[in-house]
């Protein structure tokens, strides 16, 4: 597996344990361990441009995913084939203000952040209630079995 990860954010983001993370969900999702996946933090200035470029949406936004060769999860006996996962742009400062008003830590935010950047690159969606309740769902079992891991 290979990743990538570029941090111009300023802001200290656990790079090793993010790299753990990746690997782990890659692991969880039965993907080839030689895919290729970009990782990048960003600030607030840079990720609204994204924003607006990408979503035509305004204002700075959490995470945001760019899917390259569609991969899907495999299957305990069929691993999905190897391949460019695509890249994913994660803001902190978005992230500090959404771990405040959840009252848990920058790393456990990034933790989710990361993991939901993953699901969309993997083809998961939220934009109907049965998508939102598979997708969520599988980010809460992922983040917990992570966290539980590494503790």
């Amino acid at each position: 597996m290979s990743v990538e990860i570029n941090n111009e954010s300023g802001v200290a983001v656990g790079e090793d344990r993010l790299q753990r993370l990746v690997s782990f969900v890659l692991e969880s999702m039965y993907v080839h361990p030689d895919t290729e996946l970009s990782l990048m933090f960003v600030d607030e200035a840079a990720i609204e441009q994204l924003h607006v470029q990408w979503m035509d949406e305004p204002g700075p936004t959490d995470v945001l995913s760019f899917p390259m060769d569609e991969l899907r999860p495999g299957r305990p006996d069929a691993q999905a084939p190897a391949g460019l996962l695509g890249d994913i742009v994660v803001c902190p400062q978005v992230a500090m203000v959404q771990a405040d008003n959840a009252g848990h830590s920058l790393e456990q935010e990034l933790t989710v952040l990361v993991t939901h950047g993953m699901l969309h690159l993997l083809g998961f969606d939220h934009g109907t209630p049965d998508e939102e309740a598979e997708m969520f769902g599988l980010q809460r079992d992922l983040v917990l079995a992570f966290s539980t891991r590494e503790r």
